[in-house]
């Protein structure tokens, strides 16, 4: 039997116990270059065991509302930010580990401007954007090991707006 989610839009106090959220809202920290660039300095806690940070561009299929899912993912030995390369709205599912494996889940409409981080070990859905392009900046872990979990739903969750 399906059960619904309704996606809820992004905060950074609802996100907390998964990931970072990214975006410049308010004041900057400080400006630089010749008080030119507001910077927003620190927004993410980067984490990784046993490797080293890289940058890969994903290109993903677009998705629409209501959407269907069984699959989740985590990664046990890096955090993983998405910063999408363009200004539309996008979807982000994540799920509270429940004893090794996922919880109930989580959705999020994540808005123009806006970025996020998953902490190292988030359960989470597959990059679904909800427009094209589907092209995301990814910031991982590169290393050796194996770095994917996944695990499938008994039954799937519809997401809806």
């Amino acid at each position: 039997m399906t059960q619904t989610l309704l996606a809820q839009p992004l905060t950074a106090a609802a996100f907390t116990p998964f990931g970072d959220v990214l975006d410049a809202n308010g004041a900057p920290d400080k400006l630089i270059n010749a008080d030119l660039c507001g910077r927003y300095h620190d927004r993410a806690t980067l984490d990784f065991a046993d490797g080293r940070a890289g940058i890969s561009i994903f290109d993903a299929v677009p998705r629409s509302l209501p959407y269907a899912f069984d699959l989740v993912e985590r990664h046990p030995e890096g955090s993983q930010a998405f910063v999408p390369m363009h200004q539309n709205p996008w979807l982000v599912i994540v799920a509270p580990d429940a004893g090794g494996r996922p919880g109930d889940p989580l959705a999020f409409l994540v808005g123009p401007g806006q970025a996020i981080n998953f902490h190292k070990g988030t359960w989470h859905g597959v990059l679904t954007p909800l427009h094209a392009p589907g092209l995301f900046a990814v910031i991982d872990r590169i290393g050796a090991g194996t770095n994917l979990q996944e695990v499938r739903y008994p039954a799937p969750w519809r997401v809806i707006a």
